[in-house]
């Protein structure tokens, strides 16, 4: 027999916890990344951090910032993380990481701005083209593997998503001039 769920998981605040969470998770990852220096530490702190969030989440009060909560929970799983690997020889005090947090916060937004740019311009591109970032940057395939799959020459995939990237750079900044 199934247990019933805490107050605290009722459907529609599951719900809204879910959709909060899915809407910045992506700038709660930024935001450790800037934080700390490697990338899979970044996810095992956002893994603890979403655990916190979760289990905190009914002193959230809704309406509120969200995104705000969420880095600053962030911050003290990254504070957390550092006391668990003082062994390892790059230190950075937590004067450092509060300045380097502030700046981070402070270019969210930006970051934000951009991201979403991007991903209008990526929807904007051939299947093809569409199909060969995915290869490359989304399943992290080499580039010989992707000449391979799609029989082309490594030079041919080289030249084609250095026109994807430069076709993109241009779309963003103009997307950002336009709007900004």
């Amino acid at each position: 027999m199934e247990q019933p769920l805490p107050d605290r998981a009722a459907p529609d605040r599951v719900e809204a916890f879910v959709r909060l969470l899915g809407q910045n998770q992506r700038r709660v990852f930024l935001y450790v990344m800037s934080l700390v220096p490697n990338g899979n530490d970044a996810e095992e702190i956002v893994q603890e951090t979403n655990l916190v969030l979760w289990r905190e989440f009914s002193r959230f009060e809704p309406g509120t910032n969200f995104a705000a909560w969420a880095c600053k929970v962030a911050f003290h799983q990254v504070l957390a993380w550092r006391k668990r690997k003082q062994r390892d020889r790059l230190e950075f005090s937590p004067a450092f990481l509060e300045a380097v947090a502030q700046e981070a916060d402070a270019a969210a937004d930006v970051l934000e701005e951009r991201s979403q740019a991007l991903a209008g311009c990526i929807d904007k591109l051939p299947p093809a083209q569409r199909d060969l970032l995915r290869l490359r940057y989304s399943e992290g395939q080499s580039i010989e593997a992707i000449a391979g799959q799609i029989d082309r020459s490594v030079e041919a995939v080289y030249r084609a998503l250095s026109r994807i990237r430069h076709t993109l750079h241009h779309c963003v900044s103009h997307r950002l001039a336009r709007e900004g």
